[in-house]
C-alpha cells in the first residue's frame, strides 16, 4: 500500500511502514511540511496514497468524502503522545493486514485498542 503520512507524526513512522512493505511518501519531503490540509489531500488523491495524519480535520467527511480517496487513517491522539505512542498506534493499525485491505474509499480513526472504519 502506499501512504502519505503527514508532517506532526514522527519521521520514523516512514521507516516503521516501509519495514511492514509499504511505499512511504513524507509530506515534509515532498514541500509539502506547512501545505494547507486541501493541498495535502489533492497530493494523497494525486499520488493514490492513503493518508495517515493526526489532524482530525481530515476525519471530517463533509470536507474530505472517504470514497474520494484510497484512505484516510486518522491517529486519535493525546496532547501529549510521545513518538512511542504514535509508533505503538501505526503499528497496531499496519499489522491488520485485512483492514489495510478495506481502506480505500473509507476513513479510519485510530486510538489506543480500537479501530472504527467509516463507512462500515
Amino acid at each position: 500500500m502506499r501512504f502519505l503520512i503527514d508532517a506532526e507524526l514522527p519521521r520514523s513512522a516512514k521507516a516503521l511502514l516501509e519495514k511492514h512493505g509499504h511505499e512511504v511518501m513524507d509530506t515534509r519531503d515532498v514541500g509539502l511540511r506547512k501545505a494547507k490540509d486541501p493541498v495535502i489531500a489533492r497530493y494523497a488523491q494525486d499520488h493514490r496514497a492513503c493518508l495517515l495524519t493526526g489532524d482530525f480535520g481530515f476525519a471530517d467527511v463533509r470536507n474530505y468524502p472517504p470514497e474520494d480517496y484510497a484512505g484516510i487513517a486518522v491517529l486519535e491522539l493525546p496532547r501529549d503522545a510521545s513518538a512511542a505512542c504514535i509508533l505503538r498506534l501505526v503499528e497496531d493499525f499496519v499489522q491488520q493486514t485485512e483492514l489495510l485491505e478495506r481502506l480505500p474509499g473509507r476513513l479510519a480513526i485510530i486510538s489506543a485498542g480500537r479501530i472504527r472504519l467509516r463507512p462500515a
